[in-house]
């Protein structure tokens, strides 16, 4: 379905605010457009805000422009706040760039409405046999692709290998550890002085929706505006471990579920929390930050029920459909989607790329090393999530999600009350 209208709604209470912004970008018809001498520009628009990212990408549009005098990247460098609804103006205006980076959770809305072109046909069979089937599915609607994965981030445990040493517990090794091993660990690691467990979470649904897989937790069944919501057993595994951990075992500092993951930090280094979950880019923050003598550890990837899964929620890559050059468009895209460019954005942004040849690049580069062998272990189990194919999960997320749990993993309702909300909520 073209309808171009759900999103048409929303622009209307933000065009206003980006008219300016919109009107500087140019045409989205043509992105850059031709030039009198027929050379073709295309537009890309790029989120990333970090330096060595930045300079990543711009070495592989470097490349292609020298390899591809007809046909020309130019990068027009944006940011990710207010990047959605800088995005529905863009498109509803006319004014999209030929090449959009974004997420998979925003994205998908824009592809409903029939503003992303589809990738099946541009793509080589390489790049997609590349990507593993269940990151594809995070970026298929009605079997189309609509965005190119390029790099994801998983959660992941991290643990201070000398309070786990002191405790006599070992340090988990294989290709998994299950939740009983994590409670476990937090229950023999606490002491009068010591939580096992410090988990940064203020904004929780983020990290309750990726780690639901793993218990078969769907939430969504259907797709677009016909959706159905089922919050179940397998839903509610997820907040029910963190519940019990905070309030039955007291292995788990209930203080750190009101922080952010960032400021649970502290406490890791400060040796008063022997582990932490944090989203796996914080490895490159701990080699970088923690204390010289601070011995901290990654542990393998976590298994529930239905094994070591995770919601795969990566940044994309899309064309617009409306761009008069979208077969040079997605040619570059394939052309981007290179093992050693996806691994140098990996790398710079300290997550992980969606590709198998890119993560062989960053296993080659870092040996493993930091954390990094368990952080891409997680990429095997990345599924599509079904929430990403439900229109208004975004505000959903927002207005009901979010408050419900953080009442939840607060104590201030029940298991069955949070469940209630989420079905109300959504209806």
């Amino acid at each position: 379905m073209n309808s171009k209208k759900s999103i048409g709604a929303l622009a209307l209470l933000t065009a206003g605010a980006f008219a300016l912004t919109a009107c500087q970008q140019g045409s989205a018809s043509g992105g850059g457009g031709d030039s009198e001498d027929g050379v073709v520009t295309l537009q890309f628009q790029s989120l990333s805000d970090q330096p060595a990212t930045q300079a990543a990408i711009q070495e592989a549009v470097d490349s292609w422009n020298s390899d591809n005098p007809d046909v020309q990247v130019e990068i027009i460098q944006a940011g990710w706040d207010g990047a959605y609804d800088k995005l529905i103006t863009q498109f509803t205006g006319g004014t999209a760039p030929d090449i959009v980076h974004f997420e998979a959770a925003s994205i998908v809305a824009f592809a409903q409405d029939g503003y992303l072109a589809d990738l099946s046909e541009g793509l080589s069979e390489e790049t997609i046999a590349d990507i593993p089937e269940g990151i594809w599915d995070s970026v298929t609607v009605n079997d189309e692709i609509i965005a190119y994965p390029s790099t994801m981030q998983s959660y992941v445990a991290f643990a201070n290998a000398d309070l786990l040493e002191e405790a006599g517990v070992e340090v988990p090794t294989g290709d998994s550890m299950s939740w009983d091993q994590l409670a476990e660990i937090a229950e023999a690691t606490t002491t009068d002085d010591v939580y096992g467990l410090g988990w940064g979470l203020g904004s929780p649904a983020a990290t309750v929706m990726t780690l639901a897989p793993g218990f078969g937790g769907d939430f969504f069944s259907g797709s677009g505006d016909d959706v159905q919501i089922e919050v179940g057993d397998a839903e509610l595994e997820v907040p029910e471990r963190i519940h019990e951990m905070a309030y039955e075992d007291e292995s788990l500092d209930p203080v750190s579920l009101t922080q952010s993951g960032s400021d649970v930090m502290a406490s890791f280094y400060g040796g008063t929390v022997a582990m932490t979950l944090q989203g796996s880019y914080q490895a490159a923050n701990m080699a970088t930050d923690a204390p010289e003598d601070f011995n901290w550890v990654a542990l393998p990837p976590l298994e529930g029920s239905e094994g070591a899964l995770q919601a795969a929620n990566p940044q994309t890559y899309s064309v617009n459909i409306d761009s008069e050059h979208v077969e040079e468009a997605t040619a570059f895209l394939d052309f981007f989607a290179s093992g050693e460019t996806l691994a140098a954005i990996a790398q710079a942004d300290a997550l992980i790329p969606a590709s198998e040849s890119a993560r062989e690049v960053v296993a080659t580069e870092t040996g493993g090393e930091d954390g990094w062998e368990q952080i891409l272990a997680t990429a095997d189990g990345m599924v599509g999530a079904p929430f990403l194919q439900a229109n208004g999960y975004a505000e959903w997320k927002e207005t009901v999600l979010n408050p419900a749990l953080q009442q939840y993993l607060g104590d201030q309702i029940s298991s069955e009350e949070l469940a209630t909300q989420l079905t109300d909520g959504w209806g």
